[in-house]
């Protein structure tokens, strides 16, 4: 059965960072606000649950919080206290694990030298591939670390994550990836670092408390939405479901989640995430208690498998994927009717951060700021 929404109430699709940040901001604003989301729960792909061990897990893989952007902490610092953290990740090459990403010490380790700031630069220097044009991620690897790191390190966890080649892949997807010439192992360098103290279900449970937001959970958009008249609609979606697929499919990745519990381990890994670029069909393992700080007797792990179908979590950033995009933005622009915002919408492989800040400019435009 659709939502009764009256004409004067803003119809917000999806109850993830996207739309639960414009939920706000229209609040706030005045405007009345009803949000939707086909799932049983809010906070999207963030949600986060205590599972039946008493261990809070995220269901839908690790959500690590960082961002440069003081502005963007300090407005959900209104809806949550943190705690600090920082993440940290090895990869696992011939059965060791090194620090990743690739700094001075993974290069030592993994070479047996002893090598410092300046000698691991000139390192990086006499190993690189030159590219005189970085089009794709294969460029960007190979132009940075050469061919050995490269398959090490990256090739392989590629084709896994993405099923395609390096190749194929838009020079974005691995320039997210530093490479670096100390040793600082932490997988983010942002300012700011750190987890929602109670969880992220606990913070999109205060984004939403507001009297002039209602949500309603279970509701799937394409099956209401001819019945629905609001005011105006934001959409957080797949940007080719909502125009029906005219000129096809945009590809996304999607994953598959093995969680784990393990009662009679304390530790199960030394750091948050362990890649495994090289073995195995998941791509790798978080251990949610680094996340959390929290103290249990046993611990709770996660496996990730990269697949085609499923749910879509990442867009495919090709040329190709692009150009197709690019068609299907063509149509909101005659929809003034409704704002597209957020990963899927945009097609845009957007960290947390991101999504907020696109949100943010978002809600200012439907008010005309």
């Amino acid at each position: 059965m659709a939502p009764f929404l009256s004409q004067d109430t803003t119809l917000i699709v999806g109850a993830g960072f996207a739309g639960s940040v414009v939920a706000r901001e229209l609040a706030e604003a005045g405007r009345k606000v009803h949000v939707i989301d086909k799932r049983p729960h809010i906070a999207g792909n963030a949600y986060d649950e205590t599972d039946a061990h008493g261990i809070l897990i995220h269901r839908y893989g690790p959500h690590i919080f960082h961002t440069n952007g003081q502005r963007i902490f300090e407005y959900l610092s209104r809806f949550t206290a943190w705690r600090p953290y920082e993440h940290r990740v090895r990869g696992v090459v011939d059965g060791v694990r090194y620090p990743f990403p690739i700094n001075r010490d993974t290069l030592n380790q993994l070479y047996g030298l002893d090598l410092d700031e300046a000698g691991a630069e000139a390192y990086y220097e006499q190993v690189r591939i030159p590219v005189e044009e970085v089009r794709t991620s294969e460029d960007v690897v190979l132009n940075s670390v050469g061919r050995d790191l490269y398959e090490k390190f990256f090739l392989n966890y590629t084709r896994k994550q993405w099923g395609m080649d390096p190749s194929e892949l838009k020079a974005g997807v691995a320039a997210r990836i530093p490479v670096r010439t100390n040793s600082d192992d932490r997988y983010f360098t942002d300012t700011f670092q750190a987890m929602p103290a109670d969880g992220y279900t606990a913070m999109f449970q205060n984004l939403l408390d507001h009297p002039n937001i209602t949500v309603e959970l279970g509701i799937d958009y394409f099956e209401v939405r001819q019945s629905m008249q609001p005011a105006h609609t934001v959409y957080t979606g797949p940007i080719d479901a909502f125009f029906d697929y005219r000129f096809g499919h945009l590809p996304y990745r999607s994953l598959r989640f093995e969680h784990d519990h393990l009662p009679d381990v304390d530790q199960y890994q030394e750091t948050g995430t362990i890649n495994y670029p090289n073995d195995h069909a998941f791509t790798r393992i978080t251990e949610f208690k680094h996340l959390t700080g929290q103290v249990h007797a046993g611990t709770s792990i996660v496996r990730e498998y990269p697949e085609a179908a499923g749910d879509p979590y990442y867009p495919v950033p090709s040329t190709e994927n692009e150009a197709l995009f690019k068609r299907y933005e063509a149509l909101t622009r005659e929809r003034t009717d409704v704002t597209f915002v957020g990963r899927l919408a945009q097609y845009r492989y957007y960290n947390m951060d991101q999504v907020v800040g696109a949100a943010l400019a978002a809600a200012r435009t439907i008010l005309g700021g």
